[in-house]
């Protein structure tokens, strides 16, 4: 019995990107123990669904970047996808457009931006880096004109207050069971896109993709749709971040979603999701989201400054990258000396 123990504990930890993913649960413990020693109110249990609340966005934008740093590739247009989201949707219902059709053409112009990227990447061979660096600053832009290169006014002056108030509560300010809302969105998203890369053929080669993408194409993986499909989750997340971003301030902004496809990448490298492609594990994303939350949220708790709480996060995104090239490194000598 114990050997059968030992066997499926080796297996689990065989799963490429699983020890990142553990060690990052494990740091996560030890950094909100320590913020609750520090000061007990980051303990009570309205502090605990806040930071479920509020580490929701970065669990989202984190299941967007990994998808596309799995496949070796990286996605700047997200922060703008987000803010193109959050606008369109408020400004359609600010002039009085239903909100089921007004999420549907937030949704499809992120889509767009999403099949856009993948094939520039994937087809017409750019390098992701210049191609969604172009659809950050055209997503951008689409954000800025919609209403006129002005934050929007109150999305209930247009819809009314009661269906103001419904989106309000479905996105952000409701709660089921107990949780607001916004974090069972998220864990519905992350099921969602957790199944589809660790069960499905389209998740084997997304992996493939980012190991090799020489082996991949002479295995018969179709880069460009796979690239693309990549490419679409990332967009259909930001979408989905953009209409949280609406909920809560119940309006439009055009800043919206500003920087967040680095955190997006910080969610992912935290929790062990490899920037050279091919590892990593949306579990270890989770961890590196709740990560990112519970220091941001407990250094607030603890009065620390803006900058300290930045230069935190910044090293450990650092040392969580460092590690990763370490350990390839070491796993590629000891291949070439086999």
């Amino acid at each position: 019995m114990s050997n059968e123990k030992q066997s499926s504990f080796r297996k689990i930890m065989a799963i490429r990107g699983m020890g990142a993913a553990i060690t990052a649960f494990i740091g996560l413990i030890v950094i909100y123990v320590a913020f609750g020693l520090i000061n007990p109110a980051v303990f009570s249990g309205q502090n605990i669904m806040n930071l479920l609340r509020s580490m929701s966005k970065y669990l989202l934008i984190g299941i967007a970047q990994s998808y596309i740093l799995i496949t070796g590739n990286i996605d700047l247009s997200i922060g703008s996808m987000v803010g193109m989201s959050a606008m369109v949707a408020a400004t359609l219902m600010s002039r009085g457009v239903h909100p089921v059709i007004a999420i549907l053409v937030a949704l499809a112009c992120c889509l767009v931006c999403g099949v856009v990227n993948g094939f520039l990447v994937g087809k017409f061979k750019l390098p992701p880096f210049i191609a969604t660096l172009g659809t950050m600053f055209i997503t951008r832009g689409v954000a800025y004109m919609v209403n006129s290169n002005r934050n929007t006014d109150a999305i209930a002056t247009g819809i009314g207050k009661e269906a103001g108030d419904r989106f309000q509560s479905i996105f952000y300010y409701g709660t089921t069971l107990g949780v607001y809302n916004t974090f069972w969105i998220a864990l519905i998203f992350f099921i969602i896109f957790f199944f589809l890369i660790s069960k499905t053929r389209t998740g084997r080669h997304i992996y493939a993709i980012g190991s090799n993408i020489d082996a991949a194409k002479l295995s018969g993986v179709n880069v460009v749709a796979t690239t693309t499909k990549a490419y679409v989750v990332s967009a259909v997340c930001s979408c989905m971040v953009g209409l949280i971003l609406c909920a809560q301030a119940g309006m439009g902004n055009m800043e919206a979603g500003n920087m967040y496809e680095m955190y997006g990448v910080a969610a992912g490298v935290i929790g062990g999701v490899s920037p050279l492609g091919g590892t990593g594990l949306l579990l270890g994303t989770f961890a590196g989201a709740a990560v990112w939350q519970t220091l941001e949220n407990g250094l607030n708790m603890i009065g620390a400054q803006v900058g300290i709480q930045r230069v935190v996060i910044g090293v450990i995104v650092v040392a969580a990258v460092l590690l990763d090239v370490v350990v390839r490194g070491g796993q590629f000598k000891k291949k070439k000396g086999n």
